[in-house]
């Protein structure tokens, strides 16, 4: 039962489940923001969790995970550690991607409003506009049950966490909305559009996801199981020799043992404020 984030007793974390069968590899990228969160989540999904900040550790990854963080300190981070072709590669090639929040900044075709002064490279291939700091700053961030249309699921709405967070102003043909936030009325007056009443929050268009919450720090796991599930029917990525990946693990440091972290329920998010 995953509606409010139960969770099943994990099988070996080698790859591989009791029965020998080979799981889905998602790789997080693990260069800034809340990537602990989403490797332990993707393990309670039933997939394989495996960091990625070197090009050759995406090596076997079905899936990838870009997390909430900043966007343009990923993109310098990408550009000096030369994960840009990479990553481009594994999305041409058919692998799974989802940008939570920065993530969704990163992977979308056009920022319309927020965008760096000069611009900033992001890694794109998703049809979305979106506004990068539509929600605020950080002192605007909030939670909200949010009804969402989780193909396969009807469990009812989502509890979403928007921490500074985008939105996605209009999406292309073949883009699936997936979740919109009505907006209240305050939010209505403040922005330039009073006509506008709602949203987009959350997308899925082919192998890509995008979500302008944080599912992470839920203990929901219903985003996550979706994306095993749209992993799982992905090739491999093996652009890399078997001697490459192997240097590049040896020096590799871990810093993160995924499915270690504690799961928090609803309620810390959503009770009463405590003396």
């Amino acid at each position: 039962d995953i509606r409010r984030g139960a969770l099943t007793q994990p099988s070996d974390f080698r790859g591989f489940d009791m029965s020998g069968n080979t799981k889905v590899r998602i790789g997080v990228l693990a260069i800034q923001g809340s990537f602990a969160e989403h490797c332990a989540h993707v393990r309670r999904a039933g997939g394989e969790a495996v960091e990625v900040r070197k090009a050759e550790q995406l090596s076997g990854c079905h899936g990838l995970i870009i997390p909430g963080g900043e966007s343009t300190t990923m993109a310098n981070i990408c550009r000096r550690w030369n994960l840009f072709d990479s990553l481009r590669d594994f999305q041409a090639k058919g692998g799974a991607v989802w940008g939570t929040c920065a993530g969704l900044i990163f992977l979308a075709e056009r920022i319309n409003r927020g965008a760096k002064e000069g611009g900033q490279e992001l890694l794109g291939g998703l049809d979305v506009t979106v506004d990068r700091n539509f929600f605020g700053s950080q002192i605007d961030s909030f939670e909200t049950n949010l009804p969402c249309k989780i193909p396969g699921d009807d469990n009812g709405p989502f509890r979403a966490i928007f921490i500074r967070a985008p939105a996605i102003l209009s999406v292309g043909d073949g883009v699936e909305v997936l979740g919109e936030y009505v907006l209240p009325a305050e939010k209505r007056a403040e922005i330039d559009d009073k006509a506008l009443e709602k949203i987009i929050v959350a997308v899925k268009s082919k192998r890509l996801m995008a979500t302008s919450f944080h599912p992470e720090i839920t203990a929901d796991t219903r985003w996550h199981k979706l994306f095993v599930e749209m992993a799982g029917e992905c090739e491999a990525y093996g652009s890399f020799e078997e001697d490459a990946v192997a240097k590049a693990t040896a020096s590799e440091i871990r810093l993160v043992d995924p499915g270690k972290l504690p799961v928090f329920i609803d309620s810390v998010f959503a009770g009463p404020a405590m003396d």
